[in-house]
């Protein structure tokens, strides 16, 4: 959903899509994302990007297949193969070159782990002074978490990435739990739009049915719309409050994964988040406009 409304919305130039493991191996969201490139007919290449933590030393965990299916796509039909071409560069070099050839112009909408970026800063830091800005859709500050009571899934996947860029110099606008939670869509919504809509929104209406049946537990009949809340920011930062402070990722331990924001103007003594740069976290959201607008999008064809 997140992908077809930045490929969709008039005002933004969707210039790439680069890959990550989480939902399912890097193999499988390469794939994946071949697909919906060769079946919405997105222009953008595809890159793809890393198969394990930034800290190799972190155990590997099973996919979350009872979340988005044994294939990441909520167990649709999809070819083994997409017969398209992969960008021959490694996800991280392909962000690295996309913002060297484009200072202050490239906004990157991470909606995953943040190992791409994490390798992207680590091999080139000064692309941190030539980005716009670092839009995530990750963590959860004053609402418990969705993979332990204090760590949201995206962040948890990979905390030490996390880490790494939420402290970069550049600017980054977290969308948690904090709002995607509250922002939810029934399965009636969007059976509307497919109906509605082109065959992108029927695709997208078929390949969401597991994940709605996945939050019966939390949702009446609906999902939460994280992904999309990160997109809709793009265009829309007038639908959420927000508060600025530097922002931290637990690395390790029983909060692995948590993040913490120490509010901009709050003294404490000496610590881990002096002199590290002051980031937007999103804490309110307009939801019911957020859902429109990401159906108006959709719906544009």
């Amino acid at each position: 959903m997140a992908l077809l409304f930045l490929h969709r919305h008039p005002e933004i130039d969707l210039i790439g899509i680069t890959t990550v493991f989480g939902n399912a191996s890097v193999e499988t969201t390469t794939r994946n994302a071949l697909f919906l490139k060769r079946e919405w007919n997105i222009p953008a290449p595809v890159a793809k990007g890393a198969s394990v933590t930034i800290d190799a030393s972190r155990a590997e965990r099973e996919w979350p297949a009872m979340v988005h299916g044994d294939n990441g796509l909520g167990d649709i039909e999809v070819p083994h193969t997409i017969d398209l071409p992969l960008d021959p560069r490694p996800a991280h070099r392909f962000i690295i070159d996309t913002v060297r050839a484009n200072p202050g112009e490239v906004r990157l909408v991470a909606v995953g782990r943040m190992t791409n970026l994490a390798m992207a800063l680590k091999e080139d830091p000064e692309i941190a002074t030539l980005v716009r800005d670092v839009v995530i859709m990750g963590g959860n500050f004053y609402v418990p978490g969705n993979v332990s009571p204090v760590a949201e899934a995206n962040i948890h996947g990979d905390p030490e990435a996390a880490d790494i860029v939420m402290t970069a110099p550049w600017k980054v606008v977290v969308i948690g739990l904090d709002v995607t939670s509250i922002t939810t869509m029934s399965r009636s919504y969007l059976g509307r739009m497919a109906a509605e809509g082109d065959g992108a929104v029927k695709l997208l209406d078929a390949l969401s049915q597991s994940y709605i049946d996945f939050y019966k537990h939390a949702v009446e009949d609906g999902m939460m719309v994280h992904d999309s809340c990160a997109a809709v920011y793009v265009v829309a930062p007038e639908l959420f409050s927000s508060i600025s402070g530097a922002v931290r990722v637990v690395c390790g331990g029983i909060a692995d994964g948590q993040t913490i924001v120490k509010p901009d103007g709050r003294r404490f003594p000496p610590g881990d988040w002096d002199d590290r740069p002051s980031q937007i976290v999103t804490t309110g959201i307009e939801s019911e406009k957020v859902l429109n607008l990401i159906r108006d999008t959709l719906l544009r064809g």
